[in-house]
């Protein structure tokens, strides 16, 4: 018979242990697709305990393409037509693989393969561990468009202007649809229906299982924004300035907002708040009510902004034409940190969209190089652009130097 010292005993032991677990940090999630999950919402609610070494990694041509992670792994592809995979610990490269065109696509990773597009029209499919080919699928134009893999199939876009569904195992063509246009944006699978947008100016909803076109709605010019979905809405950028909000299942309006300009980058959602987050060419960044479309706050960067923001903690993080990465504040937009490495002289934009995870932002930029960030300690690695600027003013110092000793010893002779 237990006695009621040991139960006290029992129960005062029970009691600490579920303390300490619930201080017990949470692992951090990966980022295995564009805008982390299949919603393309931006939104990862885990609090972290990842916070390696600061580091730059050269991918050798600019970086359009946004990175995912897996088992701390970060992928990513270059203007170079290298698919990379670099070890987050230190920023030492892993392995490399040599397409036959630029990668502006992302790539997206499920059940051990990778996915990515390239401008030599072809889908690859690569085992993330080695870099080796499974296949490669051919269309009739380059592919700018990120996959997005859902059901045992990958859909994407190509600039032939249709929309493809394949076998992630056999690479087999499962059912394609023509747009009028270049299909550049990255589809969303939500609730068993394909969204996407075409530079014809329409947003399409698609059956995920034959291509059956269920609605369509026209926004008047391009649509080069990625959907997000969220709560039954799609919302979704387009070139005429304006960001939808629309129902997913009939297409119908449910708000706009003008931005004031075009809207290449993606909506972010904040599942937590209803705020969406998104930028725009007049380099303005916003934040509205998913609900309504009523303003919140904005931000003017300056520059254009394609970057799509991503959401880490109580912050929200993208990058700018300028050649800085904005860390704000979510909730009433105050700028906590901007990350410039080109120090305003060797200034590159940002295009490409930046990932989160722990304490760490991942972002690379159209200087070539990769940047591991860490937002809550405000700190990165020394950029290789701050020696430039110290050999340039060395230089300038020797000369100056050299100007005043020969006017000095020809005002000896005078």
């Amino acid at each position: 018979m237990i006695s009621k010292k040991n139960l006290a005993i029992g129960f005062i032991l029970m009691s600490c242990l579920a303390l300490l677990m619930s201080f017990a940090p949470v692992a951090a999630a990966d980022w295995p697709v564009f805008q982390q999950n299949s919603d393309h919402t931006g939104f990862l609610p885990q609090i972290a305990d990842f916070t390696p070494n600061n580091w730059n990694f050269n991918a050798g041509a600019a970086i359009n393409s946004s990175p995912a992670i897996l088992d701390k792994t970060i992928f990513l592809g270059s203007n170079n037509g290298n698919i990379y995979a670099v070890n987050m610990e230190d920023g030492s490269k892993i392995w490399e693989y040599k397409t036959g065109g630029k990668i502006d696509s992302s790539p997206s990773i499920l059940n051990r393969t990778l996915y990515i597009g390239s401008m030599d029209d072809y889908l690859y499919s690569l085992n993330p561990s080695t870099g080796e080919v499974n296949w490669k699928y051919k269309t009739g134009g380059s592919i700018e468009s990120s996959p997005t893999i859902d059901g045992g199939m990958v859909y994407f876009g190509s600039d032939d202007g249709k929309v493809y569904a394949l076998n992630t195992t056999t690479n087999n063509l499962v059912w394609n649809y023509g747009t009028n246009n270049a299909v550049k944006s990255s589809p969303v699978v939500y609730n068993g229906t394909v969204y996407v947008g075409s530079d014809d100016g329409n947003v399409y909803a698609l059956n995920s299982t034959n291509g059956g076109i269920i609605w369509q709605y026209n926004t008047g010019d391009m649509v080069k924004s990625s959907p997000a979905a969220y709560n039954g809405t799609v919302y979704v950028g387009s070139d005429d300035g304006k960001v939808y909000a629309l129902n997913s299942t009939t297409g119908s309006m449910i708000w706009n907002y003008d931005m004031g300009s075009q809207v290449k980058s993606s909506p972010t959602i904040d599942e937590n708040y209803d705020n969406l987050y998104v930028g725009s060419i007049n380099g303005q960044f916003s934040c509205l009510d998913t609900r309504n479309g009523v303003h919140k706050w904005s931000v003017q960067t300056g520059a254009a902004i394609e970057s799509t923001a991503t959401i880490s903690g109580n912050r929200t993080v993208f990058g700018s034409d300028n050649g800085n990465v904005y860390i704000l504040n979510k909730y009433n937009g105050n700028i906590e940190w901007s990350f410039d490495p080109g120090y305003y002289l060797f200034n590159a934009a940002f295009s490409s969209s930046p990932v989160a995870y722990g304490n760490m932002t991942y972002i690379g930029g159209n200087d070539g190089y990769l940047y591991a960030l860490n937002i809550e300690k405000q700190s990165s690695a020394t950029s290789i652009f701050l020696y430039y600027i110290v050999g340039i003013v060395v230089v300038v110092i020797a000369a100056l130097i050299a100007i005043r000793t020969i006017r000095t010893r020809r005002n000896k002779k005078e």
